[in-house]
């Protein structure tokens, strides 16, 4: 190994301050920070917020100081739906419900795998990575529809936001503490010769600690409720006694197993055309496994293209940070000229980036609009869940080359693939390893 030579440091020092540029930089970047110094205004002028195709979708939800957007996009693809049928206004489906189920299952799936896995050493990879992170805010989309096939959904009137739903940091620290403390247990029980069933006794028992501290802190979930709302055309409806499975067959109806998750991961080690899975990615024991399709980017877009073009908003995932501004709300590979700012190349390729660290999944969103130009698509219309304070009343405008690089994952009706990836979808999946970039949580 080299140690820095302190001549040479030096002799970097004599440069820079010898720069005018460099020194005229150095004031603009340190009064303002380096993103506000950098911004571009002509990535604005680019993405004007106006679409050739642009679904009606009430207004942005806000998820506040939680991770929970991936379900947010998925309740608000349903309440798109909910809206445009049932002439709602201002209707939001409980994202706290939703939650709290969550919670629940992924605890259960932490000590599923800290069973499974007790005969490695706790510095095995595996464990590992299991007690970095036991649980969290964020999720996958076959994760929820896991949820919503076994708890169905239930409206937000049912089930309110809780201060621990919308800012979520104390319950997941106190949480993860149980965990940890509970994966010492469950492994002590193991390497002591306890029998299967004693220790599912334990974990069931561990269980019912992790209910009752959801349920103080969220509330408890609805086992059944009444629906009453009055229509845009201030019609009263009231739906009595309804349970939260009858509530989603009555008023959502969508059958989530016609929907696959279609992914773009240039990389060596994942081939277009193939599905992909993601080892000890989940929530729900038994529940949907967590698996992709890998297509071009090309398909990719067009998939997207055609669920718009028939009405319907996409659920998408993306690495939100790169590029973005949060306060316009314009996702652009131009919003920031940080290049030209440092005279340095940050440049890499959406391959580079996922397999050095640079890109992951981040947040998820939905795709509400798109702007075509003889078929072709420029910039794309994304619903967010932070509010309406941000972008075009909550709106973001995502340009077409940002699409390329950074976004990695949408959800299409099964119905739009063509022929030879609906063929290649019902392959056995390719098993990737718990860290892949691609089993990162939105």
């Amino acid at each position: 190994m080299s140690a820095i030579n302190p001549e040479v440091t030096q002799k970097f020092h004599d440069t820079f301050v010898e720069n005018n540029k460099q020194q005229a930089l150095q004031r603009s970047v340190v009064k303002n920070g380096i993103s506000a110094s950098a911004e571009s205004q002509q990535a604005q002028i680019n993405n004007v917020p106006v679409f050739s195709i642009d679904l009606a979708t009430g207004k942005v939800a806000n998820q506040k100081q939680s991770g929970r957007c991936w379900m947010f996009a998925a309740l608000n693809t349903f309440r798109h739906k909910m809206i445009n049928s049932f002439k709602l206004k201002d209707f939001e489906l409980s994202q706290n419900y939703t939650f709290f189920w969550d919670k629940y299952e992924k605890s259960n799936y932490f000590y599923e795998n800290i069973i499974a896995t007790a005969d490695q050493e706790l510095d095995s990879r595996k464990v590992a990575f299991l007690l970095t992170t036991p649980q969290q805010d964020g999720g996958q989309w076959d994760m929820i529809v896991s949820l919503f096939q076994k708890y169905g959904v239930v409206p937000k009137t049912a089930m309110p936001e809780s201060s621990n739903s919308s800012n979520s940091r104390d319950l997941n620290n106190y949480l993860n503490k149980k965990l940890r403390k509970d994966a010492t247990l469950l492994r002590g029980l193991i390497h002591d010769g306890k029998t299967a069933a004693e220790v599912q006794a334990a974990k069931e028992a561990m269980l019912e600690e992790v209910y009752t501290f959801l349920a103080v802190s969220l509330g408890t979930p609805p086992t059944s409720f009444d629906f009453e709302y009055r229509d845009e055309e201030k019609n009263y409806h009231l739906d009595q006694a309804l349970t939260p499975q009858s509530f989603y067959e009555k008023y959502v109806g969508v059958n989530l197993d016609e929907y696959v998750s279609v992914i773009n991961a240039p990389t060596a080690d994942k081939p277009y055309n193939q599905t992909y899975t993601v080892e000890m990615l989940g929530n729900v024991v038994g529940g949907k496994e967590v698996k992709y399709i890998n297509v071009d980017m090309t398909t990719f877009k067009k998939l997207a293209i055609a669920q718009l073009e028939q009405g319907e908003s996409v659920w998408f995932g993306c690495d939100v940070g790169q590029s973005s501004t949060r306060d316009s709300g314009i996702m652009s590979l131009d919003a920031y000229d940080v290049n030209d700012l440092f005279d340095i190349d940050f440049t890499m390729t959406k391959a580079e980036r996922l397999d050095f660290g640079e890109s992951l999944m981040t947040h998820a969103m939905v795709l509400t609009g798109v702007d075509l130009i003889e078929g072709v698509s420029t910039k794309w219309k994304v619903e967010n869940s932070w509010g309406e304070k941000v972008g075009e009343k909550g709106f973001f405008v995502m340009s077409d080359a940002w699409m390329d690089e950074y976004t990695y994952q949408i959800v299409i009706r099964k119905e739009l693939l063509s022929t030879e990836l609906q063929e290649a979808w019902k392959k056995e999946p390719v098993v990737l390893a718990p860290w892949d970039p691609m089993g990162a949580l939105a």
